[in-house]
């Protein structure tokens, strides 16, 4: 998405303010990793498609309706 990230074993650093870009982004089967990048995805200029979406479900089965429902 074109952000400047520094990875850590406990984390990660963004630096810096940039703007993101659309992406196709794989979350592994990784929820979080499929959260995080539904929500930078909205602020991305341009389209964000994540595979494997669907494993939101593990942790919060209602994450893409209340999304969805915010943004409206």
């Amino acid at each position: 998405m074109g952000a400047e990230v520094e990875e850590f074993e406990d984390g990660l650093r963004v630096k810096g303010a940039t703007r993101l870009r659309g992406a196709q982004i794989n979350s592994r089967g990784d929820h979080r990793i499929a959260m995080t990048f539904a929500v930078a995805g909205l602020i991305a200029e341009g389209e964000t498609e994540i595979r494997d979406a669907d494993c939101v479900a593990v942790s919060f089965p209602e994450f893409f309706g209340l999304l969805n429902s915010v943004v409206e």
